[in-house]
């Protein structure tokens, strides 16, 4: 292991000013590179988090279009390429900060929208992807230019651990509700006994096991898995078994699926159907602010400038510009996962995000693993939200330590977005959908009649389903609109301890530096 640079974000206690060491758990730092069959493993892990998502959001996707079996392993495997390649191009050349790129729930509530309405017109699935690309490739085209222009980077000087400790916080339950959990016919013996392994892996034999320390996850999953089954084998789970592993939708699948751009035609651009993701790229990008901030927490470094954010804003619109191309019906966003997966075994390396990138790039072309992967029981998966969700919740909290709590203004502030921001998407999932919110709210907006009622109601509806949107919003209003100190805020405190614009430095950068790098005559 590579010696470790001096970074991380801890204040002094002893008056003097507030300094950056790399915190104790960080087992291999942003730019460390392990060896590389752990680094594969490692990798492999990283994804392995955030796998439910993965394969989640193409399924939703292909049963609301009603995509035939075939065209619907093809499309998860779509989501393997794509994330491998955004990851690669964020780890590389975005904010270079050790962050897994995939598919986005923000994105799909308004992509069911627009495949209510279509289906409603009578048009197939064939069509429906085509207005789906369409719709995300332009949307994602503001996104670049929001994000190279510099817009998202200004945020960061009104965003004061007041505001990022509750998007956090949400971002970490907002997921909290999900089928993989709460479904009323859990097996809660697979899912507990799931969970009772990565425990028992990452917080009490990670002392005498490095195995143990750095492969929690994944030795969890294996060990469930495996037992799953094997119970499945021998009969005693049956078809119909929550927990069931289905053997033969590894041995019904293709070796090799063919993915490539533009597979399903030629995108289509529609104006609503653009508004409607637009929307869900703004909420996106609200949750990758409070991804950076994450992120750069739990690895141990300073807050991103605004040059980092910059950056990863503009990269992840070029991500979702080439989902659009590819034809994923959805986006690319940072996901929280496996940033839950760097807390729980201190894994932060760059290069790791990177290797397993490349092996989710080579496996989406390989039709057994994707087959394999959603082989994966439900409650497995649901283990693997309460640990690495759990763990965000807590990291957002720990933003607090730079606030004042004994200002009652921060105290205010800090709990209605957090009510508010579970409170209003609880509304919103109960209301039925964007069809049903449209409704309700019709004639209700003077703005409604010219813009057109549904694109103002698929736009309310999607930001309004989002809690780190909502709860975001409401605390970076009322932070700076509320009189209170840079002191009391922790904002004082966070800019002396954020990296500054001159640490970032971009791939391109780093190319130019090497190459006017001179040798140096060993006798001078």
């Amino acid at each position: 292991m590579t010696e470790k640079p001096d970074t991380t974000d801890e204040l002094r206690t002893d008056g003097g000013e507030p300094s950056r060491e790399e915190a104790s758990f960080v087992e291999y730092g942003i730019e460390d590179k392990p060896p590389l069959g752990e680094s594969v493993l490692l990798g492999i892990q990283h994804y392995l988090t955030m796998i439910g998502a993965t394969v989640a959001i193409p399924l939703i996707l292909a049963g609301a279009m009603e995509m035939p079996a075939a065209e619907t392993a093809r499309l998860v495997g779509t989501f393997f390429v794509v994330s491998g390649v955004a990851t690669l191009l964020q780890t590389t050349v975005g904010n270079r900060y050790p962050i897994v790129q995939g598919g986005t729930f923000a994105l799909l509530a308004p992509a069911l929208a627009i495949i209510g309405a279509l289906g409603a017109q009578g048009v197939g699935w064939e069509v429906t992807i085509l207005e789906l690309q369409g719709a995300i490739i332009a949307a994602a085209a503001v996104q670049i230019a929001l994000g190279y222009v510099g817009a998202l980077g200004k945020l960061k000087y009104y965003l004061s651990p007041v505001v990022i400790a509750p998007v956090i916080v949400l971002i970490g339950l907002s997921l909290i509700g999900v089928n993989d959990v709460t479904r009323p016919d859990q097996n809660w013996w697979l899912l507990g006994l799931t969970l009772f392994l990565i425990v028992l892996f990452s917080q009490y034999l990670n002392q005498y096991s490095r195995y143990a320390k750095l492969f929690p996850v994944l030795l969890g999953i294996v060990v469930a898995w495996g037992l799953a089954a094997v119970l499945s084998a021998v009969g005693v789970y049956s078809p119909e078994t929550v927990g069931y592993v289905d053997f033969g939708a590894i041995a019904d699948a293709s070796a090799i699926q063919v993915i490539y751009p533009l597979q399903w035609g030629m995108p289509q651009f529609t104006v609503a159907f653009f508004v409607g993701i637009f929307a869900g790229i703004i909420a996106s990008m609200i949750e990758s602010l409070g991804d950076y901030y994450a992120v750069a927490r739990i690895a141990g470094v300073g807050a991103p400038s605004e040059k980092r954010i910059n950056h990863g804003i503009g990269m992840e619109g070029v991500g979702n510009v080439i989902a659009g191309i590819m034809g994923t019906g959805n986006g690319s966003t940072s996901y929280g996962e496996n940033i839950g997966a760097i807390g729980i075994t201190g894994v932060a390396s760059r290069y790791v995000v990177q290797i397993g990138a490349i092996v989710m790039l080579l496996v989406g072309f390989v039709g057994y693993f994707g087959a394999a992967i959603t082989t994966i029981p439900s409650p497995i998966v649901g283990a693997l939200y309460i640990a690495m969700f759990g763990q965000i919740a807590a990291v957002g909290l720990s933003n607090l330590k730079y606030v004042d709590l004994d200002a009652s203004r921060n105290v205010f502030i800090i709990g209605i977005a957090l009510f508010i921001g579970l409170a209003i998407p609880e509304y919103m999932a109960n209301v039925g959908g964007a069809a049903e919110f449209q409704e309700i709210t019709s004639g209700a907006t003077l703005i409604g009649p010219i813009l057109g009622q549904e694109i103002i109601s698929d736009t309310i509806f999607v930001f309004g389903s989002t809690t780190m949107a909502i709860g975001g919003i409401v605390a970076f209003v009322l932070d700076n609109t509320v009189k209170g100190t840079k002191e009391e805020r922790g904002l004082a405190q966070w800019e002396q301890l954020a990296e500054d614009e001159d640490e970032f430095v971009t791939f391109f950068e780093e190319l130019r530096s090497s190459d006017d790098q001179q040798p140096v005559d060993s006798a001078d």
